[in-house]
């Protein structure tokens, strides 16, 4: 029986933000879609994140950020990734993030922005229809 691999999901809590309900929120409807999903706790710093990147071997990481510090960290996390040759994964953000802000963190390289209250499904779909392998 040839089963195909479960979509993997890396979920991060990047910098000081505490607030980890939006995450867990998310992590869980990711895993009710049937991927496998790994939560990594608030007060990420980047190298945390890439760390658990290279470890866990993701398609897709998803950030969830409401502190404010996305154009800070994001591309500090998409940069450490390119340092160790990984290109090949999905990396979006959640949180609040301004539409000037969207465009200066596309040129790093992320590829989905999504706010409090988006649609637990669009996020799902996000993922499926945009992983790179």
């Amino acid at each position: 029986m040839n089963e195909e691999r479960k979509i993997k999901v890396l979920v991060c809590k990047p910098g000081l933000d505490g607030h980890d309900r939006g995450a867990k929120v998310l992590a869980r409807a990711l895993r009710d879609a049937g991927m496998e999903v790994i939560y990594t706790g608030i007060h990420q710093t980047p190298d945390d994140v890439v760390n658990t990147v290279i470890q866990e071997d993701p398609d897709a990481v998803m950030l969830s950020m409401l502190s404010g510090s996305h154009n800070a960290l994001c591309p500090l996390i998409m940069e450490k990734l390119k340092e160790h040759g990984i290109d090949d994964v999905l990396v979006a953000v959640g949180g609040i993030i301004p539409d000037g802000d969207k465009v200066f963190l596309e040129k790093h390289g992320l590829k989905g922005f999504y706010g409090p209250g988006t649609d637990l499904k669009t996020i799902v779909e996000f993922v499926k229809n945009n992983l790179k392998r």
